[in-house]
């Protein structure tokens, strides 16, 4: 894994492999930012990563100068991962936090400009994702949610989706939060 963009462009990142996760591959995320970048300018957004797993996506954020970034996974292996991160690359605009998605989106009273969830393919509950985002209110109007899955789940019919995009075996659901005049889709 490494960083595609920005002032830690093409650092490594070595995970231990006791981590119970899949990281998103480098050409999805790859991918992925050319789509953000041309909506977002990454230096005046906030950005909430659940299912944090390894960081991958955090810092990719962090590195591209995000104004605030903050991970959420619930196994202490990958948020000790992601801390030893954080120092290493110096990100002080990037925060782990331990906790249940689930849970953690019925306290959280920050809102966010991205939110990106990159559950275990095999979660029973993927299909709450998008309502219990947006029942959250953590998305600032106009702000996007992202949801990383397998090919089997669908998420069309959701009235707040707006594409699907794949690449390879991986595929990125988008939802926007209606009430900004200039995002265009």
């Amino acid at each position: 894994m490494r960083i595609i963009g920005g002032k830690n462009q093409r650092r490594q990142i070595i995970a231990p492999g006791k981590l119970p996760v899949r990281p998103t591959t480098d050409m999805a995320k790859e991918a992925l930012f050319n789509i953000l970048n041309n909506h977002f300018d990454f230096e005046e957004i906030e950005v909430l990563d659940l299912f944090a797993g390894t960081g991958n996506i955090s810092y990719e954020f962090a590195s591209r100068g995000a104004k605030e970034v903050i991970s959420v996974d619930i196994n202490n292996h990958c948020i000790h991962f992601i801390k030893q991160t954080i120092e290493k690359f110096d990100f002080p605009n990037l925060k782990s936090v331990r906790a249940d998605v689930f849970h953690f989106l019925g306290i959280c009273r920050q809102s966010f400009d991205i939110v990106f969830a990159d559950p275990p393919y095999d979660l029973s509950r993927i299909k709450e994702i998008p309502a219990r985002v947006f029942d959250a209110s953590v998305l600032k109007p106009g702000g996007w949610l992202v949801v990383e899955h397998s090919e089997e789940v669908k998420f069309n019919e959701h009235p707040l989706f707006f594409e699907s995009r794949r690449y390879g075996k991986v595929r990125f659901s988008f939802f926007i939060q209606p009430g900004h005049d200039d995002t265009d889709t």
